[in-house]
């Protein structure tokens, strides 16, 4: 594969070799919800993927990646390890800090989410509406970038059928999320979200499957089993494949914890509709995001009742993906 340097503002133009795929290193900090926003840019991209893990080092770790004199110097050597790939997706602060620091004309830089720093380090950044960030290298998305495609909701659907072929439909998939310092989901918010989809599956004859993250509190999560259990619903222990994909292809409705855009992208991508579970605490960003999804028609708000309504997938990862290889010129 060969990579030419624009003369005119230094930024590459990487060409296709079928014998040698576009490699992209994917650059972020152990967070499922920024690796996955960078795998699924580059995967719908058609690029190969090299993924690596920012760890920062001490003293470094205590600091926003902002703060930070020398992004090079403050992780840990794996990432910055050859080879280099064709390109580098970074999604977050650490990472936009390190891909600006690593860009070189055959090396292009791409961030998701704003970057809170020059755009003119950056080849390409992927932003939201609400990040009110514009110029040539921006490509503004509606949702998050992910991993949710038709073929892999295909093969879900398939491995995941027969697990949850005991529940009686309308099938309602739940994701949890959990407190990120903008919202809380405590023992009394779970209490809430719990009783309202019991009082779903009781009013409704509704079947719920539910997943909990990384992020969700222990005391929350036994709160969901404890509640609904009893009821008849399938709550993941944690233990085993991850049914997440497979929840998504399944249902007929997605109730979604409102603290993650990641997550509610995900859930919009399908064929369901999707209903918001509202969270206490306030983010301008987040906010802006479920509202705007509220507006458009893809998401309700929960309100403790089966929600059921004509909708169409909505997904920008492959509008992103096809601009990001026309303006890299891939």
């Amino acid at each position: 594969m060969a990579v030419l340097p624009l003369m005119t503002d230094e930024r590459a133009i990487v060409t296709l070799d079928a014998d040698n795929p576009v490699t992209a290193r994917i650059l972020c900090t152990d967070l499922a919800g920024l690796r996955n926003q960078a795998l699924g840019l580059a995967e719908a991209a058609g690029f190969a993927t090299d993924n690596r893990v920012i760890v920062p080092k001490a003293p470094w770790n205590y600091l926003s990646p902002m703060l930070w004199p020398r992004a090079t110097c403050a992780v840990e050597a794996g990432a910055l390890a050859g080879p280099d790939g064709d390109l580098m997706i970074g999604a977050g602060g650490a990472a936009a800090r390190l891909v600006a620091a690593l860009r070189r004309p055959d090396l292009p830089a791409v961030i998701i989410q704003h970057p809170r720093m020059d755009a003119d380090r950056f080849d390409a950044i992927i932003a939201a509406p609400h990040d009110a960030i514009t110029g040539p290298n921006v490509i503004v998305a509606r949702t998050a970038m992910h991993r949710v495609t038709p073929a892999r909701l295909a093969e879900a659907r398939a491995q995941w059928a027969p697990v949850f072929a005991h529940l009686p439909r309308p099938l309602v998939a739940v994701l949890i999320g959990g407190s990120n310092g903008r919202y809380r989901l405590d023992t009394a918010a779970a209490r809430q979200i719990a009783d309202g989809l019991a009082g779903m599956m009781d009013a409704d004859r509704a079947s719920v499957m539910l997943t909990p993250s990384r992020r969700t509190d222990a005391a929350a999560r036994a709160m969901f089993h404890e509640t609904l259990a009893p009821r008849g619903a399938w709550v993941w222990d944690m233990a085993g494949d991850n049914p997440y994909f497979g929840m998504l292809a399944l249902a007929d409705a997605i109730v979604v914890t409102a603290d993650s855009v990641s997550m509610v992208s995900e859930a919009v991508a399908t064929s369901a509709p999707v209903m918001l579970a509202r969270l206490p605490g306030k983010s301008t960003r987040i906010g802006a995001f479920m509202d705007d999804m509220v507006a458009c028609g893809r998401a309700r708000d929960f309100a403790g009742r089966l929600d059921l309504w004509p909708v169409t997938p909505l997904d920008d990862t492959p509008m992103a993906a096809g601009e990001l290889r026309r303006r890299l010129g891939i």
